[in-house]
This record gives structure tokens, sequence and C-alpha cells, in this order.
């Protein structure tokens, strides 16, 4: 009898330990996305290369990659990135700060700088292919600072795919070049066959030819857009998130994000649902 005992207690107590063990492993599991798979989350920002600008000459790459980690986004569009520059040190920042997100990256050079190069780059969760520098025109007689469209193919996770571009139109007052900039991505986007999201810093305001040739073609994540520039007391809207054709996506939200340490430009974030 105390052997039955001895084995009914054992047995239970193996049940009790065994029914406790599968509710720790299953505790465990970690939560389903509360994003969902047809979820994107677009970010642009113009990081200055890295230099905050309350201290100048001085590279923060590490405060950069802290405000995109915070807003978690699925795709990123930089702008001002250098890699090599005599001004930011011997880094490539488009990698730098894809590493510490781990992300995929592709730096598109719109220039030789300082010898080194200078220009946009895009940031994924995703695979990144495809990948395309679009050069952008400009009048010779302004002078301008050659600039460009960086493009590449983005498969998503329910195995579709889009087009994303990240670009930095010219920044001088005249806006000539802006306008035959803003034309040259029209055509190029025009044949594309994929859906196409489109982010930078376009250096025009909504009421800008550029941005009205823009809504043309491209419905922007806002219509009535919050300030990006200068980052305290923000008062000129500047960087646009927006994208083609109309009917693939819709907006959830769109956000500027009040940081004014990193950048010169804050930060957009917008929530499209494909």
């Amino acid at each position: 009898m105390r052997n039955l005992i001895f084995i009914l207690m054992t047995g239970a107590a193996f049940w009790v330990a065994s029914c406790s063990s599968s509710s720790k492993h299953a505790a465990s599991k970690p939560a389903a996305s509360t994003k969902g798979k047809h979820t994107l989350k677009v970010m642009s920002y113009n990081v200055h290369h890295c230099n905050p600008p309350s201290k100048e000459g001085y590279i923060d790459i590490d405060a950069i990659a802290k405000v995109i980690e915070r807003q978690e986004p699925d795709i990123v569009a930089l702008q001002e990135i250098d890699v090599h520059t005599q001004r930011s040190g011997a880094n490539n920042q488009a990698e730098e700060i894809a590493y510490r997100l781990d992300m995929n990256y592709y730096f598109g050079k719109a220039i030789d700088y300082e010898g080194g190069e200078y220009g946009v780059a895009i940031l994924s969760k995703y695979p990144l292919s495809e990948t395309v520098v679009n050069r952008l025109p400009t009048k010779t007689e302004t002078n301008g600072e050659p600039r460009i469209l960086a493009t590449a193919k983005i498969t998503l996770p329910d195995g579709s795919a889009i087009r994303f571009g990240s670009t930095h139109l010219d920044a001088q007052k005249e806006p000539g070049n802006r306008k035959l900039q803003m034309e040259e991505i029209v055509k190029i986007t025009s044949s594309e066959k994929l859906p196409f999201v489109i982010a930078g810093d376009f250096n025009s305001t909504p009421e800008s030819n550029e941005i009205q040739l823009l809504d043309k073609y491209f419905t922007r994540t806002c219509q009535t857009c919050a300030p990006t520039i200068p980052v305290v007391n923000p008062s000129k809207t500047i960087d646009f998130i927006a994208f083609t054709p109309t009917a693939e996506f819709s907006v959830t939200s769109n956000e500027v994000i009040m940081e004014p340490y990193a950048s010169d430009h804050l930060p957009v974030v917008a929530v499209l649902k494909y």
C-alpha cells in the first residue's frame, strides 16, 4: 500500500511539473505582431551627415541610429550621407547606421566629396534588389550640385514587391533645378509597373510648383503637413513621403518626430496599408 501511495504521489508530482513546464513554454512564445503583414512603416530623414547642428564638426552616428530605432520603421530614406569623407571620418555612414539597426542598406552616390562620397541611402528590414542611381538634371549656368534619385526593389513579407526611392532635390533659392529634377522623377516613375513609394528632402514647400507636380502623379502621406525645419520652432515643410498608385495604399498615420538634437531636419514617419 505504501508503495502504491508513493507511486501515485510521484506520478501526480510529475504530472503537475509537466503541466507547469508546458505553461512556461507557451508563455515564452513571442507575441504575434500587432502591425500585420500588410502594414508598412516608412521614414524619411535628412541626417545632416550625422552632425548635430549644436555641435559643429562632431559626428554622432549613434544619435541618428537611436532616432530611427525608436520609430521602428520598415523602410527608411536617408539624405546627406557621407562615406569616407574628410569631414565625417573614415566610415560609411549608411553601413554604420544599418549595422546598428540590423537593416539592409543601399547607398547612392550623388557626388565625390572630400576624398569620399556624398549622397542618399535606403535602409530596409526586407530584401533589397535592382538598386539604381538615377541622375537628376541641373541647369549648367546655375552650377548646381548634382542630385539623384536612388531606387531599389523591396520584397515585402507577403511576397509582393514595391519600388522605393530616396531623393534630395537642389537647395538653391532659384527653383529651376528642382523643377527639372521633379520632371525627371516623374519621367522615371511613369513607366514603373510596381507600386512606388518615394521619400526625401524636396527643398520645396507644399505650395511650390515642384510639389504640385509631385501631387499630380503621387499621393503624399499628408495634405496639411507639419513643418520639418528648423528643428527648433519648425516653420517650413520640405520633407515628404508619397506613393503611387493611390489604389495600392492607404495612410494610417503621418507624423513629424520632434527630435531637436541629432540633425537639422525633423524626421517624417508614415504608416501605410498596402
